[in-house]
């Protein structure tokens, strides 16, 4: 079979899940499979100020950003919104339509909620025959993400598919197979070698902070109140941030760029302090890693760390006080296990496979 995969890189998050069932196909199955960046294949203005304009609102006004999350998500306005957003994707997405038009892939399988879009008012159209995959990357659901067409819709949970279900999705289109990640996450790892080889503290609690790609947060002040701790800071992009704690030469502080081996600092850590990414949550879960959030951004992060809590996982969003106070409670807490049970109720490690069983070959 013919399978393409579809992000957009509007942050890391999209593009990980995609390439997490890209490299799953690839591994455990003979079919023909691409991946492609949506935005690749709309106008070149529109993809730079696409990234531009989401990279601006959620680091700078981030209030704003949720503002308009929440206001297109108002149910009485989603005529307006379907309506809108399929002018606006007809008119910078035109290439991504042909190209889905002349490919004819058996299956499209979609991590991001443009090109969901896109590909589903083709399908309704009759102008591809393709089976259609949405892999929702949150715990929570935006309308935005829905669409009629769309032939199965992969959640987080069974709370998220019980949202979908109520945002008038038929229940047998939805399937609870977990956020896809990468099978380095769930592999088993010497922790004491990786550490030595790390240069770090082979007995020490380590924390692990990340900042997401866009490295936002406030991580020097968290940094400042971590006594007793060894830590490890993923800046991403932000080479200020990265720039800054290197001059300080922090004994108990490694830092980090941006990293491709984030599965084994998750594998040799005891505790993350994150931002609430779906994709980021995810690793974490399927690592074992309890989690502590900061700095949320309003809309699809704010609720993903509400959905979480009602497994009892996760803890914040917290101020710098309260995430060393809930860490020190980790690191001196005696039942672990109880932490690790929860964790393991909400994590898919096998999610990958679960999404690729979704893929049938064509009956003759």
């Amino acid at each position: 079979m013919r399978i393409l995969l579809i992000h957009a890189t509007a942050g890391a998050g999209h593009m990980k899940a995609a390439e997490a069932v890209y490299n799953g196909i690839k591994k455990h199955t003979t079919h023909d499979v691409r991946i492609i960046d949506a935005l690749d294949y709309t106008n070149p203005f529109f993809k730079q100020s696409y990234k531009k304009t989401y990279t601006f609102l959620i680091t700078r006004i981030p209030n704003i950003w949720g503002f308009f999350f929440a206001l297109l998500d108002i149910e009485m306005l989603q005529p307006f919104v379907r309506l809108a957003r399929r002018i606006y994707n007809s008119v910078n997405a035109g290439a991504l339509q042909r190209f889905l038009i002349e490919e004819k892939f058996d299956y499209v399988i979609s991590a991001h909620f443009l090109s969901t879009e896109v590909m589903a008012a083709l399908k309704r159209k009759g102008l591809i025959q393709s089976k259609l995959i949405t892999i929702v990357t949150d715990y929570d659901v935006h309308r935005i993400w829905l669409a009629r067409g769309i032939d199965r819709f992969c959640v987080a949970t069974s709370w998220t598919k019980k949202k979908v279900k109520q945002l008038g999705i038929s229940e047998d289109k939805i399937v609870v197979t977990g956020i896809p990640t990468d099978e380095k996450f769930s592999a088993h790892y010497d922790v004491a070698s990786m550490r030595r080889q790390m240069g770090l503290d082979e007995t020490m609690f380590t924390v692990l902070i990340a900042t997401g790609s866009f490295g936002i947060g406030p991580i020097e002040e968290i940094i400042d109140h971590l006594k007793g701790f060894q830590v490890i800071v993923v800046s991403g992009h932000n080479k200020g941030l990265y720039g800054r704690l290197s001059a300080r030469k922090l004994d108990h502080v490694k830092v980090l760029g941006l990293v491709s081996n984030m599965p084994e600092l998750m594998a040799i850590s005891n505790a993350m302090v994150t931002k609430p990414g779906g994709l980021s949550i995810s690793e974490a879960l399927v690592s074992g890693l309890p989690l502590i959030f900061f700095n949320a951004i309003p809309g699809q992060e704010a609720n993903n760390v509400k959905v979480l809590k009602t497994y009892g996982v996760g803890i914040g969003p917290c101020s710098i006080s309260e995430i060393v106070v809930e860490l020190q409670k980790l690191r001196d807490s005696k039942d672990r296990q109880h932490i690790l049970k929860q964790i393991k109720e909400v994590a898919h490690p096998s999610a990958v496979k679960d999404i690729i069983a979704l893929l049938q070959p064509k009956s003759s």
